[in-house]
Order: structure tokens, then C-alpha cells, then sequence
């Protein structure tokens, strides 16, 4: 198995006693207090979670839009500088190498951050399809990355920062902002369906920015959060999760985040012509919500079954600390999506009834 990789916050949790678990080959806090106090925080108040563990790759050069727009299945002309898009990579058959954010730091200059456990993957597949007049650079061990979240998240951060951070909209940036004295690319964005901003800063300052954050948002009642919350969060606003609700077998239309994917831009990208004709033709499976009638949690991989046949999969589950309801996402056959259907998760051996309800099951 090798040594896990830590992030520069490995000594801040060993400090705090947070429980860490081994995720995509990182040592990281699942927790810090319980999921559900945290899960609790973002939701009402603000949370602080370190996200160094994802990938940064830079992209530069003359033909790098022209680049991205040919690996990218969004349309990327769209962006301006100081914008961030949301995309997803694909392969020939439509399958998803990974979703990701796209930053726009000048015209010839992007940042893509990718999922941690993909990063390797992500730089190779990028680096075999490169043009002349393009550079890339796998830039994540000089990048750390930490997120505050909750509708708390901007009066906190502007404790420590001169910009307006009012006027940041959702999917915008500013780069080289001080934060509290350390250099940070500051984005209002996040992954938790919340309000919040995702900062970026050299991985040697993650520990005075982590305290930082932490000593401003003390009045607000911050609390720092695991990646137990992150996932719990992230499910009831249904945002996909690669490996669970977007695999290489998983295109991005079935995963429900086709308003990432642009099939009629101009130009071409790796996977257009598949992704086209599901959307022409319906796509053959479709990410859906469950909620549990019978006792149970529907868990990752239970099988969902309509009468006798099988007809998917659940990709996420959990009992929602938020809705106090066990729920889940499944990917399932079309033709059987239609909300209201009434449909048995198979727990354990059990079958265990559910009906499709709609998702996300939170919306602020």
C-alpha cells in the first residue's frame, strides 16, 4: 500500500484529534467533532475544511483554450479572465475521466483542479493529447487548498481580506489576494451547496491561513470540518462524486450534470459524438433520488429492483442530517425514473422499499 500522502494540515489534526482515514492513497480527518455537528455548522453557520488533497494542474500557452476546448465537454470560449467553469473530461465512448473547475487566470494562462485520487490519471491523459503551443504542469504539491462554507462564510473571510467580497459572484475569482497576509487565489465557489469560497495559497502557508480562518470565524461559531460532512453536504445538493456517481463506464449526461456538457459548441471535444446522441436519442440511464420507506440505508453498489428485474444501482446513501431522512442517489434504467415509482433496495440480502423522489433533496 505504501505511505499515505499528507496534507501540510497533518500535523494541525494530529493536534486536534480528528479521526483520519485513508482516502485516494491521503491521511484525512473524516472528522474533527461528529459528521453531524459539522454537516450542522455549514448548513446554519460556517465550516473550514482542508481540500489540499485535490489536483492542480496549469495549462498555458497560445493554443491552450483552443486546448481545453477539445478536451473539455463545456464550452470553455465562454469564459472570461477571472471566471471559473465547472466541466467534465471525457473518453471516445463518453465515459468521464473526471469533472473538475476550470479557472481562467489570463488569456493564455488556466488552472484545472481535478479530484485527488484522478490527479496522476488527469495529468497523463492531458499530457498524450498535448499540442505544440501549450505547457502543462502538474502543479499540486506547491498548491494547498482550504474551504470555508455556510452562509456565515463571507463575513468571516472579509475579516481578512481588503477586496468586497459582496461583489465575488458565484464561479468568480481574484488572484493574488492577501489573506490575512498570505498570498491566496480567493473563488466563490465550493462543493457543499452552500455559499462559500475555495482559496488557494502555497502549500508551505496552509497552516497559518487554516488558523487564520479559524481565529476570524470564532464569533460565528466555525467549525472545522471532515470529510464525512463534505460528503453528506455535498449528497443532498447532488453533487456528483467521481468514482460513485461519474466512473469511466458513467457518462456525464447520466450522472445529471449535462449543463456542463455543450454539445453543440463549434468545435469538437473527445466524446461529442457519443454524448450528442444520447442527447438526441435519451440518455439510457438516469441519476435519480431515493427515499427510504422501509428501514435502511441504501449504501454504494445495493442493487435497485423493480418487481424482480434489476434495474440499477445506488451510487451514494446516507441518512440525511439535514432532511433526518435515509436517502440515496441511483443511477437506474430510464424507463423506470418517473418519480413517484415505488422500488425495492436490496440491503444486505433484504428487499428494502423506496420511492423515487425528487433530487437535490436541498436546495438554500
Amino acid at each position: 500500500m505504501g505511505d499515505l500522502k499528507q496534507s501540510p494540515l497533518a500535523e494541525v489534526y494530529k493536534k486536534s484529534g480528528a479521526k483520519t482515514i485513508d482516502f485516494g492513497g491521503w491521511d484525512l480527518p473524516v472528522q474533527f467533532s461528529s459528521i453531524k455537528e459539522e454537516h450542522q455548522a455549514v448548513r446554519e453557520r460556517v465550516g473550514l475544511f482542508d481540500v489540499s488533497h485535490m489536483g492542480e494542474i496549469e495549462v498555458k500557452g497560445s493554443e491552450a483554450e483552443n486546448f481545453l476546448q477539445y478536451l473539455m465537454t463545456n464550452d470553455v470560449s465562454k469564459l472570461q479572465v477571472g471566471g471559473a467553469q465547472y466541466s467534465a473530461m471525457c473518453y471516445e465512448n463518453g465515459g468521464t475521466v473526471d469533472d473538475l473547475i476550470i479557472y481562467k487566470k489570463e488569456s493564455e494562462d488556466f488552472l484545472l483542479v481535478v479530484n485527488a485520487s484522478n490527479t496522476d490519471k488527469d495529468f497523463e491523459w492531458i499530457l498524450s493529447h498535448v499540442p505544440e503551443g501549450v505547457t502543462v504542469r502538474n502543479s499540486s504539491n506547491d498548491i494547498a487548498q482550504i474551504a470555508i462554507q455556510g452562509p456565515l462564510a463571507e463575513k468571516v473571510l472579509q475579516k481578512l481580506v481588503k477586496i468586497d467580497l459582496s461583489s465575488l459572484g458565484a464561479f468568480k475569482f481574484v488572484d493574488a489576494v492577501n489573506v490575512g497576509g498570505i498570498q491566496s487565489l480567493v473563488s466563490r465557489t465550493g462543493y457543499t451547496g452552500e455559499d462559500g469560497f475555495e482559496i488557494y495559497c502555497p502549500w508551505g502557508e496552509a497552516v497559518n491561513l487554516w488558523h487564520a480562518l479559524l481565529d476570524a470565524g470564532e464569533e460565528e461559531g466555525i467549525l472545522p470540518c471532515g470529510l464525512g460532512a463534505r460528503d453528506t453536504l455535498r449528497f443532498e445538493a447532488k453533487h456528483a462524486l467521481y468514482g460513485q456517481e461519474l466512473t469511466p463506464e458513467i457518462s456525464p449526461l447520466e450522472a445529471g450534470i449535462g449543463f456542463a456538457v455543450k454539445v453543440d459548441k463549434p468545435s469538437d471535444f473527445i466524446g461529442k459524438s457519443v454524448l450528442k446522441a444520447q442527447k438526441e436519442n435519451g440518455i439510457p440511464r438516469k441519476l435519480v433520488g431515493l427515499e427510504m420507506i422501509d428501514k435502511g440505508i441504501p449504501r454504494a453498489h445495493y442493487d435497485v429492483y423493480l418487481e424482480e428485474v434489476k434495474i440499477g444501482e445506488v451510487t451514494t446513501g446516507t441518512q440525511s442530517p439535514t432532511l433526518k431522512k435515509n436517502l440515496g442517489l441511483a443511477l437506474i434504467d430510464k424507463s423506470h425514473s418517473a418519480l413517484g415509482t415505488e422500488v425495492d433496495v436490496d440491503i444486505r440480502g433484504k428487499r428494502r422499499k423506496a420511492i423515487i423522489v425528487k433530487a437535490p433533496f436541498y436546495k438554500r
